[in-house]
């Protein structure tokens, strides 16, 4: 790919989710990784944070966006306007697609970190990413015509657990 994006030390956050292994088992593998670069993909694309992520138009965090953007087949949508100074609409839309494979919900989906890398260099066919891990949508239940309450829903459950020595 010739779309040059460059990154500083001090702008690059990892990740501002758990990786959904992690949340739910417990576990850190060479995937965890790679669903972390995924994260970090999608938030340099459109230029925003997954943590605190806002949309007018639905509750969704910024993975669930940028699938629901990928899925309707307006993913460029998503793309922050800084990019298209260095990059062409098929090397960002490659961009994207690498960035929802390497969220995909099981570990056993997303590439691997060697196999990421090779795919944002080469112009060969990619996978259908599946469902990516936390995607969540927070609904809004109106309680009367005054006030609404805000419901966290997701998909994932996690169980925080915390132990004590005797």
């Amino acid at each position: 790919m010739n779309c040059s994006i460059y990154l500083s030390p001090l702008n690059v956050i990892v990740s501002s989710l758990p990786v959904v292994e992690y949340a739910v088992d417990g576990l850190f593998s060479v995937k965890s990784d790679v669903f972390s670069f995924g994260v970090l993909v999608l938030e340099i694309v459109s230029g925003k944070r997954n943590r605190g992520f806002h949309h007018t138009d639905h509750q969704l965090n910024l993975l669930g966006h940028a699938w629901k953007l990928y899925k309707e087949d307006n993913a460029l949508e998503l793309v922050d306007e800084s990019i298209w100074a260095s990059c062409t609409p098929p090397e960002v839309l490659r961009s994207i697609q690498i960035g929802l494979l390497c969220v995909q919900q099981s570990p056993e989906d997303r590439p691997s970190m060697a196999s990421a890398v090779l795919m944002l260099g080469s112009n060969n066919a990619l996978p259908e990413p599946k469902l990516p891990g936390f995607y969540v949508e927070r609904k809004i239940i109106e309680e009367d015509s005054s006030s609404s309450k805000q419901e966290n829903s997701c998909t994932n459950e996690l169980t925080f657990t915390i132990l004590e020595a005797r």
